[in-house]
C-alpha cells in the first residue's frame, strides 16, 4: 500500500485525544481498565493508523466491532429509556462518574466507525484471526490474574457484572479463551473476508 493513506491530522487527533484519555481513565477506574478490549482496541487502532498497517487493523475490527456495536445500541437505548438495558454502557449513566469523564468513553462510537473505514482503505487481512486469537490468549489470562473479580475485566469471571458460580472459575476461563475465537472472531472473521478481502 502507499505510505501517507492516512492523513496526518487523522493520526494526531488520535494520538492526542489517547494522550488525554489515559491518564483521565488511570485516576478515574485505575490501571486494569486497560486490559479491556476496547481500550486494547484503542491502543492498537493508533499504531495501526501510524504504521498503516492492515493486519492490526483487521485484529482490532475482530476482536470489537461486534462487542462495540452492542455497546452502541446499548447506551442509544439507555439515552431514550434512562438506563443501560444490557449492562454494557450502564457507567454512562452513573452520575456519580462526571460528564467529562463519561463524555471520553464515546469512543465506543466512533472506534468501530473508524475500523471501518481503516478497512475500506486497506482491506481485511485474513491472518488477523490466529493473531487476534493469540491476543485474546493473553489479554484473557492477563484480566483473570491481574485484576480482582468485582472489576470482572473482559467477563473473565463471568458473564454481566460479577462472578458466575455454576463450575470452577478456572473452567469458566478456558471456556470462555475458546468461546472468544469461535464464537465472536470466526463468524466475524467470514463476514469481513467477505465485504474486505
Amino acid at each position: 500500500m502507499p505510505t501517507d493513506q492516512i492523513a496526518l491530522w487523522i493520526k494526531i487527533v488520535y494520538t492526542l485525544f489517547i494522550c488525554v484519555l489515559v491518564p483521565v481513565y488511570w485516576v478515574q477506574y485505575g490501571p486494569s481498565n486497560f486490559l479491556w478490549f476496547s481500550d486494547i482496541a484503542l491502543f492498537v487502532t493508533a499504531a495501526a493508523l501510524w504504521l498503516e498497517s492492515s493486519l492490526l487493523v483487521s485484529m482490532m475490527a475482530l476482536s470489537v466491532l461486534v462487542l462495540e456495536t452492542f455497546w452502541i445500541v446499548d447506551f442509544i437505548i439507555g439515552l431514550f429509556a434512562g438506563s443501560s438495558v444490557i449492562g454494557l454502557s450502564a457507567y454512562m449513566f452513573d452520575s456519580k462518574i462526571s460528564l467529562p469523564i463519561r463524555a471520553l468513553s464515546l469512543f465506543h462510537v466512533i472506534l468501530p466507525l473508524l475500523l471501518v473505514w481503516l478497512l475500506y482503505r486497506f482491506r481485511y487481512d485474513t491472518r488477523a484471526l490466529v493473531a487476534q486469537t493469540l491476543l485474546a490468549w493473553v489479554a484473557l489470562p492477563a484480566s483473570y490474574f491481574l485484576t480482582k473479580p468485582s472489576e470482572n475485566i473482559n467477563w473473565v469471571y463471568g458473564p454481566g457484572g460479577g462472578p458466575q458460580k455454576w463450575m470452577p472459575a478456572p473452567l469458566y476461563l478456558v471456556l470462555l479463551m475458546l468461546a472468544f475465537p469461535l464464537v465472536l472472531y470466526l463468524p466475524t472473521h467470514f463476514l469481513l473476508k467477505k465485504l474486505f478481502h
